[in-house]
């Protein structure tokens, strides 16, 4: 079961107290240009569910989708911005790290990394910060089509090898993706499925029994 598909916009919002009331949400982020848009248009089956830009870093709010099961998608700023004013890039960085650090409802990130440049600095940032909120983190290697089924499987190896401290720390799982040939669709929905599964499960267990 795709949990992406019929995927519908929700909101838009720029400022954290327009942020609405879901029951869940899972998140998606990655660097600019790391393939994050044309990853969650694959996920959902939609040819523009999320803008794909030219122009790296030019999502500048945070864009919720609400899935079918009545939970919710959300698409985060890119980080490694392009050339915009300085108060502007200020405002992104503050609005997507409040976010991630203080949204109850968010129970879990997908960060994108193009499978050709992986564990960027700043992707390594976006780990020690998120790792403060004890959520789980999948990381989708994009692009893999870009790479021969060899260089696949060995980049795979080296970013897990490069992980292993973090992993050891915080759930981290790792997987490879391609939106052009559709690669690894099943796995992103096994992941996240659980994750709202056992969410959903957990706040069944704190409700007072009759």
């Amino acid at each position: 079961m795709n949990i992406f598909q019929n995927a519908k916009f929700f909101t838009t919002i720029n400022h954290l107290k327009d942020l609405p009331d879901t029951p869940a949400e899972i998140a998606f982020v990655g660097r600019s240009n790391a393939g994050k848009s044309s990853a969650i248009n694959t996920l959902t089956n939609h040819v523009r569910l999320a803008y794909v830009s030219k122009t790296p870093g030019r999502t500048q709010h945070i864009n919720f989708f609400e899935l079918a099961n009545g939970n919710f998608m959300v698409d985060l700023p890119g980080y490694g911005y392009a050339q915009v004013p300085e108060a502007i890039r200020a405002h992104w960085v503050k609005l997507l790290g409040d976010y991630l650090q203080t949204r109850r409802q968010l129970i879990g990130l997908v960060l994108i990394m193009d499978t050709r440049h992986p564990l960027k600095a700043l992707d390594i940032q976006m780990l020690d910060f998120f790792h403060i909120t004890g959520r789980p983190v999948h990381i989708l290697l994009s692009k893999a089509d870009k790479l021969s089924k060899n260089d696949q499987i060995k980049t795979l190896s080296e970013v897990k090898k490069s992980l292993k401290p973090y992993m050891e720390r915080q759930h981290i799982s790792i997987q490879l993706f391609s939106s052009l040939k559709k690669q690894g669709i099943e796995e992103v929905n096994k992941v996240v499925g659980e994750w709202f599964t056992r969410h959903h499960e957990e706040i069944a267990g704190m409700q007072p029994n009759d």
